[in-house]
């Protein structure tokens, strides 16, 4: 089986795929936050270090896929390749911060590895206000998004409620943060643990 956590920045999906993984006995897997050598400079200077950062991601989330294709075990994934895609790129251009050549260069390259590209068998969507993620955000103490653009995570979460509005690749699980913390309240997590083990018997 193959679950992905989505959602914005600062949503939680990180902290969920550790304790989604610990509680049904499934194998994470992180996005490549730490050891990202774009990071830094794009927060700096996002239009010098879009199409580097993404193309990055780009290559990473792939390279995962093939490694859950060939494991076949039991996964959590901590973000999707879509939202690289659909989300990300998409809104860089959008925003002018990515030309319209490396998008198109980016997209193209997309394409490719998506005929690759099977699907997660639950999509579980964090979704989250501007303020939570902010809040989260600040919360973490990275040193790179604590100039985080408000503007960016708004743009940002616009194109995650269109994504998900269209979404239609397999079943999906949307869960509101705003007034959840399945961190600190053994009852919120009880409750995510709840919706997500009901879908997930619904698979079969």
């Amino acid at each position: 089986m193959h679950i992905a956590i989505a959602g914005n920045i600062g949503a939680g999906k990180t902290t969920l795929t550790q304790l989604l993984s610990k509680h049904l006995k499934m194998e994470p897997h992180f996005e490549t936050v730490e050891d990202n050598p774009y990071l830094e400079d794009f927060y700096a200077d996002m239009r010098r270090w879009s199409f580097h950062l993404q193309v990055y991601f780009l290559n990473n989330r792939f390279r995962q896929i093939l490694e859950i294709r060939r494991e076949n075990k039991d996964i959590i994934q901590d973000r999707t390749i879509y939202e690289d895609r659909y989300i990300f790129a998409a809104n860089l251009h959008d925003m002018g911060l990515m030309s319209s050549r490396d998008f198109e260069n980016y997209t193209s390259l997309f394409d490719l590895m998506e005929l690759l590209v099977s699907p997660p068998d639950l999509l579980i969507y964090l979704r989250a206000s501007v303020p939570t993620l902010v809040k989260q955000i600040h919360t973490r103490g990275r040193e790179y998004e604590k100039n985080i653009n408000i503007e960016y995570l708004s743009k940002l979460n616009e194109r995650y409620e269109n994504w998900i509005k269209n979404y239609d690749k397999g079943k999906l699980l949307i869960v509101n943060v705003d007034n959840l913390d399945f961190v600190n309240n053994p009852e919120d997590l009880g409750f995510v643990f709840e919706k997500v083990e009901a879908n997930i018997h619904g698979l079969f």
